[in-house]
């Protein structure tokens, strides 16, 4: 008797004890906050068509330092102007299961496919500087490449007292730049500027190298040339040498992008205006653009980038 009174008395000391201790945390909750709502573990993919010009350097840089602002992952590939090595890099960028992909096309139709691809996978995407021709977009960060060559044309209009024959030397056939600052250009030429005729148009690529062999060819076929307009400012340093090594002065030169070298060129005198564009805010506003989307927050389907024209009269 007295051994069962002991073990109920041991029974219930036990019980208080266990009752003034202190209790044990819970486990953290299976049921987190969604990754994509959670910014340090947000991860964009920028696919750029080139890293061989300084233009796209400066975008992906703009990307990289709003990228470590958010606190959010950014891999960058490059697609060398290749559409099948575009494709490639979506692709992978698709299996790596990024949060958003951030595109800038090398062909607006060729890369439609690899959006579709995305759509599918359920990421959304985002075009920057060049647009698509197809899938689901959810915003385009550009400048107006339209109104830019509109600028161009007024500027070279302007310049050359409304008479004289120009030249073109436009960037990659199937690129939404291309065809954008050529109607821009055009458009304006037919409507306020009829005394200006393109005697030449070729495309160059957007490329320096291209620039420089394609304007050496226009230059043995035209002995006239009063002025020349490149969609991008590597082509037109490349016509600039062409001609220099030529013999061949008193043509106006006008570009687009406002890249270093360009305007190094305006101070010297050498390139007469190309249109600014700012390729540093265009990256920034794309990884801006996605991470707010990827926390619940509404994003206009186009985000426009200012231009402006520098002359010597306005370079710094």
């Amino acid at each position: 008797m007295r051994a069962r009174v002991a073990v109920l008395v041991g029974l219930v000391l036990a019980l208080a004890v266990g009752a003034c201790a202190p209790a044990t945390p819970a486990a953290p909750s299976a049921t987190a906050t969604p990754a994509a709502a959670q910014p340090q573990e947000i991860t964009l993919g920028l696919s750029l068509s080139t890293l061989n010009n300084p233009f796209f350097v400066t975008l992906k840089e703009g990307a990289e330092r709003a990228a470590a602002q958010y606190g959010v992952k950014l891999i960058v590939v490059d697609a060398q102007d290749d559409p099948a090595k575009e494709a490639a890099n979506i692709e992978d960028l698709i299996q790596k299961k990024v949060s958003a992909l951030l595109i800038n096309p090398t062909d607006t139709k060729a890369v439609v496919p690899s959006i579709q691809k995305a759509n599918q996978a359920g990421i959304p995407v985002f075009t920057v500087d060049r647009a698509a021709e197809g899938g689901e977009i959810v915003s385009h960060i550009a400048s107006d490449n339209v109104a830019g060559g509109r600028m161009a044309a007024e500027f070279l209009c302007k310049a050359l007292n409304g008479k004289g024959k120009v030249v073109e030397l436009e960037g990659i056939p199937g690129t939404s730049a291309a065809r954008d600052r050529g109607k821009g250009f055009n458009d304006y030429l037919k409507e306020q500027c009829p005394g200006l005729e393109v005697v030449a148009r070729q495309p160059a690529d957007f490329n320096r190298a291209k620039g420089l062999q394609v304007f050496e060819n226009i230059l043995q076929a035209q002995p006239q040339i009063d002025g020349v307009f490149a969609h991008n400012d590597e082509m037109v340093l490349g016509a600039i040498q062409a001609a220099e090594a030529a013999g061949r002065t008193g043509i106006i030169f006008v570009g687009f992008d406002a890249i270093d070298d360009a305007v190094k060129a305006v101070k010297e005198g050498k390139l007469a205006a190309t249109v600014a564009q700012q390729p540093a805010e265009m990256g920034r506003l794309a990884v801006e653009m996605a991470v707010k989307y990827l926390r619940g927050e509404k994003v206009e389907k186009f985000i426009p980038v200012p231009l402006s024209l520098v002359t010597k009269d306005t370079v710094k």
